[in-house]
């Protein structure tokens, strides 16, 4: 019987370009790819779903029904902490859809059926990761699309791939979870959404457009990991005065205490929360890899939290798929 195996990993969400009804384009997410952490989703073919995890089991029974085969056995070795801000949801349905798929012996387009899993909707991030790793900025949505209800699952693309770029080998990034509640997720994250989306202010994205233009793109093209800190952390701070209201400040509490002593650390070029979080990141490198891993403990235990700490190198490829027979 055959067998499949996929491996993906985390992405970090650094923010969207523009959130304003008044701009052409909307959403337009920032982010990178990271090697750690993991999810691992194996699966064999089965005349019906087998699986234990009911999100998984959820996945499976969609990815059965779109590619029209009897069934599948699925399992899950490894995950990404759910509701943390690392893309768990995204990275976990691509990965069961291409298990069963391959498992089958087919290699489902996942850009295309990931609006049918309900991913993919606003920010393109967490798709072009699965596929090809490393630095991505997505194109977003005609703003003349938006509505004030969730679309159903399938009436939506996948904004397209803007800025695709390889991470330096050198650089690295601190990943800092603390043991606190998760970041915003289901209906509440799109009530909170929509909230924020009918109330940002243009003038916002036009900074945000002048810092990825002018700081951010010339630093990952030089390779220049302070400079491109600095500048993912003020799109990060930009982006949070959308949230504020929705959030309880620029980062959700104890977050802002995090970023702050991060951020006061010369081993963190930057800093900032991924997503609703609570992950926080600090972008670093291999001669301060120590240091940064040890900022991000003394935060935790300055902030009187416990959590976990993770020093992880950018992935410049997409998830792995293979297949036993």
């Amino acid at each position: 019987m055959s067998r499949a195996r996929v491996a993906t990993s985390a992405r970090v969400h650094f923010g969207f370009l523009n959130l304003s009804l008044t701009l052409d384009r909307l959403y337009g997410g920032i982010g990178v790819a990271v090697d750690e952490p993991r999810t691992v989703v194996t699966a064999e073919p089965a005349a019906s779903v087998d699986c234990a995890d009911p999100v998984v089991c959820r996945y499976a029974e969609r990815a059965v029904d779109l590619l029209d085969v009897p069934g599948a056995a699925v399992g899950v070795e490894s995950a990404l902490p759910r509701h943390s801000g690392l893309g768990s949801g995204t990275q976990l349905a691509l990965a069961v859809l291409t298990a069963v798929g391959r498992a089958y012996g087919r290699d489902p387009d996942v850009r295309a059926l990931a609006p049918e899993l309900g991913r993919g909707g606003r920010s393109g991030v967490g798709v072009a990761t699965f596929e090809r790793g490393g630095f991505v900025v997505d194109g977003g949505h005609p703003t003349a699309r938006f509505t004030t209800e969730r679309p159903a699952d399938g009436d939506w693309t996948v904004p397209p791939i803007t800025v695709h770029c390889t991470i330096p080998d050198d650089w690295r990034f601190l990943l800092v979870v603390p043991d606190v509640e998760p970041g915003r997720n289901g209906d509440a994250e799109e009530e909170s959404m929509r909230s924020v989306v009918e109330r940002a202010e243009p003038d916002i994205a036009d900074r945000i457009a002048g810092v990825v233009t002018r700081r951010l793109l010339p630093a990952i093209a030089d390779g220049n990991a302070e400079r491109f800190g600095a500048a993912i952390e003020s799109i990060g701070r930009l982006n949070g005065t959308w949230y504020a209201d929705e959030q309880g400040g620029v980062y959700r509490p104890p977050i802002g205490d995090l970023v702050a002593a991060l951020d006061a650390d010369p081993a963190c070029y930057g800093a900032g929360q991924s997503s609703w979080g609570p992950c926080v990141y600090g972008v670093t490198d291999v001669e301060h890899a120590d240091a940064a891993r040890n900022a991000g403990r003394e935060a935790l235990a300055a902030a009187g939290v416990g959590g976990d700490v993770r020093l992880v190198s950018g992935r410049n490829s997409g998830a792995t798929a293979a297949r036993n027979d």
